[in-house]
């Protein structure tokens, strides 16, 4: 039986030996407030782009409610996290090849969040990740919708957040609500835009425009427009046939954005210190859980 003391050394040996096995990660959150802006084509699309271009990627399907990415790609899965956090696999095991040689970490559908597993599967999860033997270079990560505390945890988390935005004023309403939390509550203060679903650069440049007036009014955050995805049928299309649709039509302009999208991506810094490595990406999901488990029993 575990006690509180050896889960902990659990913890720490098991960080130890991740710090040692596992370089820099860059971790990438794709998140956008509500459902319906693209979040999870933007997450897929970027993928397999970067693939294209040399990166070993993994996607965390980590929308535990409605998990679609291996959906959205046409990829059977038999197992998904919560047998890897059960002990009956490891990560390795669960890791689906999608195009372009990506993995795929699928989601646990229907299962309880991270604020409410045990201690042990805390430790079951961290050890999973220190144990994997895929090496990555990016692990980009699908939050679900909303501004659950999954979403917030796994945002927190990352190092770089991804906004997904498309023009309508609900999509505009629950970005500024997650950025303002994350900003206010939790000390983010850097956040990347993609205008998703646009007619034309300009009206993506509106639109970000829209968000960035009540951010700069009210909020000491700092966005950045990274790219517009342009409206594309051919992305409707690519979904219909479970494909992404920088495979299935590259020369679509919705691919050569997404493209684009992702060679700046692959630019982007991966910090230098300690809170660069994958594993500090889950010790701080954890963290969050166990912060909030702290502050629904204190209310």
């Amino acid at each position: 039986m575990h006690t509180d003391n050896s889960v902990r050394f659990d913890q720490a040996s098991g960080l130890r030996k991740m710090q040692q096995q596992r370089n820099h990660v860059k971790v990438i959150a794709v998140t956008g407030g509500k459902g319906g802006v693209g979040k999870t084509n933007v997450t897929l699309n970027m993928a397999v782009a970067m693939g294209a271009q040399g990166k070993r990627v993994m996607v965390l399907d980590a929308d535990l409610g409605l998990a679609n990415c291996d959906v959205l790609l046409g990829l059977r899965v038999t197992k998904n996290l919560s047998h890897v956090i059960s002990g009956e696999c490891s990560l390795d095991e669960v890791l689906v090849r999608g195009p372009n040689g990506i993995y795929i970490a699928p989601a646990t559908s229907g299962t309880q969040s991270m604020v409410e597993l045990k201690p042990t599967e805390h430790a079951a999860l961290i050890r999973a990740f220190s144990t994997m033997q895929t090496q990555i270079d990016v692990l980009i990560v699908d939050t679900a919708a909303g501004i659950s505390d999954m979403v917030l945890s796994f945002a927190k988390a990352a190092q770089d957040i991804v906004v997904v935005v498309c023009d309508e004023p609900t999509s505009i309403t629950d970005a500024y609500a997650l950025i303002k939390l994350l900003s206010n509550k939790y000390g983010v203060y850097k956040f990347k835009v993609v205008a998703n679903m646009v007619r034309s650069l300009r009206e993506g440049q509106e639109l970000f425009a829209k968000l960035t007036r009540v951010t700069d009014r009210f909020l000491d955050a700092t966005l950045e427009l990274v790219t517009c995805i342009p409206y594309d049928n051919n992305v409707r299309m690519a979904v219909r046939k479970q494909r992404v649709v920088v495979e299935a039509f590259p020369k679509s302009p919705a691919s050569m954005a997404f493209r684009s999208l992702a060679s700046k991506a692959g630019s982007w810094p991966i910090p230098t210190q300690v809170g660069g490595h994958l594993e500090f990406f889950i010790e701080n999901i954890l963290e969050f859980a166990q912060n909030k488990k702290r502050e629904n029993v204190s209310e």
